[in-house]
């Protein structure tokens, strides 16, 4: 698998018997249908990325599913997070997140929620 963001190649991990791709180079990673949500405790063992690289990779446009191939993705706002922008496939329903948005995405807080407020508008 080829991460959509960089190209470089996706390793597996697996982990209480789902396999989660990370990028070898930008550490994004893909999660197939719900599998997010099984992982949910987990993300700082599988989310090992720098957040601070992920953030560069994050306003990357028009990126094709590395599952399906010739899907575009679709850029999406987590709806109890918003400042969380993932990637979702209309086909397969996988999810990309860059590195550090899974971790952020695990931990929902009341420090979050401050977070939200101050969150601007996407574009």
């Amino acid at each position: 698998m080829q991460c959509p963001k960089c190209h470089s190649v996706m390793a597996p991990v697996i982990h209480s018997g789902c396999v989660v791709h990370r990028c070898t180079q930008c550490a994004g990673l893909w999660f197939e249908p719900l599998d997010h949500e099984r992982l949910k405790d987990a993300a700082a063992e599988i989310d090992t990325g720098d957040a601070e690289v992920g953030a560069r990779y994050n306003h990357i446009d028009r990126i094709e599913c590395p599952r399906c191939a010739h899907w575009q993705l679709i850029r999406m706002v987590d709806a109890q997070q918003p400042h969380i922008w993932f990637e979702s496939c209309k086909h397969c329903y996988g999810r990309f997140y860059d590195a550090g948005e899974f971790r952020d995405f695990a931990d929902h807080s009341l420090a979050k929620f401050f977070d939200d407020l101050m969150t601007p508008e996407r574009e």
